[in-house]
């Protein structure tokens, strides 16, 4: 069964907060940095802005939804999504009201992104959540989720979470909650994705390794039944626009090493955009040719310097891009991905 993808190229930004590393005077996250960086990502003409989420991570960060809540106030415009949210760490019944919640103050613009995490074990110790459920947890708190959002008395009997006869109100903006993107590159996780979710959110991924991963997600979508009238691809890429491929990968290799506590370089030069602008634009064609069809860019290096990547991005590798992500009138087109 072929996925059903929009036709239409998506360029978005991944991450609003963020600290400057190396650093030593306390962290103090201001409004107006908020509204400056929302609003550039905006006035630069992107289509969406993301951020992650981890309850304890190698470096500070911030909790998501609060998050997009303050930006969505700052941009009347842009998509908001979470790449992704860690929903088994949390009991999915107080997340599909603060959602809910996140929906309308958006006024639907919202993607919901979701998965296991896992690389930090000790976020599971924290909220006392065994890791090895972590996959359970997630298929039925998706199933609950979609239960609240309909705003109907509904009842739910799962290993995890059981209710009867509850009402939810105010149900979504988005008739049916707002899209939930499944992250993920496991075999469980990809058949999760096909049988559960309404898109994919891939990272450290090559092209020829999303291709493969698309038809495992479209067989599962069959094996399960599913009738998709659309399905949402999205790729979070790290990206890194510098003068020679060289420094970009410096850049990026430090930025990474630190973010995940490890030596990032040889993950770096196989996963992540690096470059003048054509090399950056080949990188996402190549992705776009795979199957994506929302790339989030995550813009690497020193913080000083992460509105001018905004900018340069935005002037120099957008415009390389124009015959993927330019509007052509059909609203709501879309083609079909090629599972042979």
């Amino acid at each position: 069964m072929p996925l059903p993808l929009d036709a239409r190229l998506q360029i978005g930004v991944q991450t609003i907060h963020r600290r400057t590393e190396p650093a030593t005077s306390p962290w103090l996250p201001r409004i107006d940095e908020l509204v400056s960086l929302v609003q550039l990502v905006d006035r630069s003409g992107y289509d969406s802005l993301w951020v992650g989420d981890h309850i304890t991570f190698a470096i500070p960060i911030l909790d998501p939804l609060l998050q997009l809540a303050q930006a969505a106030v700052a941009s009347r415009r842009l998509l908001l999504g979470t790449s992704v949210y860690l929903l088994p760490l949390r009991h999915p019944g107080p997340v599909a009201k603060q959602v809910a919640t996140l929906d309308l103050l958006t006024e639907g613009r919202l993607i919901f992104g979701v998965g296991v995490g896992g690389e930090f074990p000790k976020e599971y110790a924290l909220a006392g959540v065994p890791i090895n459920e972590r996959g359970a947890r997630l298929g039925e708190g998706i199933a609950v989720l979609r239960k609240l959002w309909t705003g109907e008395p509904v009842t739910h009997e799962g290993k995890f979470c059981t209710f009867r006869e509850i009402r939810m109100q105010p149900p979504t903006r988005q008739p049916g909650g707002p899209p939930i993107w499944c992250g993920g590159r496991s075999e469980g996780a990809l058949k999760r994705t096909g049988r559960l979710a309404d898109g994919w959110m891939s990272y450290v991924v090559t092209p020829e390794m999303y291709r493969n991963s698309l038809e495992a997600i479209a067989v599962a979508a069959e094996v399960a039944g599913r009738k998709l009238a659309r399905f949402g691809t999205g790729h979070l890429l790290f990206t890194r626009l510098d003068e020679t491929y060289e420094k970009a990968l410096d850049a990026a290799t430090e930025t990474l090493s630190v973010r995940y506590a490890m030596d990032f370089r040889k993950a770096a030069q196989r996963y992540c955009a690096l470059g003048p602008p054509a090399q950056i634009a080949e990188c996402i064609r190549a992705f776009h040719a795979a199957g994506v069809r929302h790339v989030v860019l995550d813009l690497l290096g020193p913080y000083e310097q992460r509105d001018t990547q905004i900018e340069r991005v935005a002037a120099e590798v957008l415009p390389l891009l124009k015959d993927l992500t330019a509007t052509d009138g059909r609203a709501g087109a879309q083609d079909k991905y090629a599972t042979a």
